[in-house]
């Protein structure tokens, strides 16, 4: 969820049990904004010139819509990760893929999850399942209050995106498939 300055602040909590935080989130009365979804995302390069610079962009699909992402290098402001967003919608992901082709962009990573998304006070709180284990994001500008509220601790935030936790997880686990997506 990026802000009026087109800034996405969040902060990342692994190792969550989902069901525990769905409830806390009934509790707090917060707002389920639509049922878990599929989501699949394609990070493109062009020679390593975005990568390399801190920047990613990512073409995403969860079967209702598809978004073409760009997101800056990451600051941290205390345990918040900030960084700057800029998303456009796409009508056709295949073609917007294609294009990004001819300009020299190529997929150079691919990750997979389920998400579910909630409301509460601004905030977007996302429950993620992915191939690695179950994480929990908080996005908007009182992530970190909103996360404490449903009992993490905001010293205890993973800093590290999900295509970095993969590459630490193949390191551990050489036999994992290339890409973090399920089997």
């Amino acid at each position: 969820m990026r802000s009026k300055d087109n800034l996405e602040r969040e902060i990342k909590f692994p190792g969550v049990e989902l069901e525990k935080l769905r409830e806390r989130l009934m509790e707090l009365e917060a707002e389920r904004v639509g049922p878990p979804a599929f989501e699949d995302n394609w990070v493109l390069d062009r020679g390593d010139e975005l990568l390399s610079s801190g920047r990613i962009l990512r073409l995403r699909t969860d079967g209702a819509r598809a978004r073409l992402t760009l997101k800056g290098p990451m600051r941290l402001e205390g345990n918040m990760k900030v960084r700057e967003e800029r998303e456009v919608g796409i009508e056709d992901a295949d073609e917007a893929r294609a294009l990004l082709g001819i300009l020299g962009y190529q997929v150079v990573r691919r990750y997979q999850k389920v998400r579910e998304e909630w409301q509460l006070g601004g905030v977007t709180i996302a429950l993620d399942h992915t191939p690695i284990g179950d994480f929990s994001e908080f996005e908007g500008d009182g992530a970190e209050t909103v996360a404490k509220r449903c009992g993490f601790d905001p010293q205890k935030a993973e800093r590290r995106s999900y295509l970095r936790l993969y590459e630490e997880h193949l390191k551990q686990h050489p036999d994992s498939p290339p890409e973090m997506v399920f089997r």
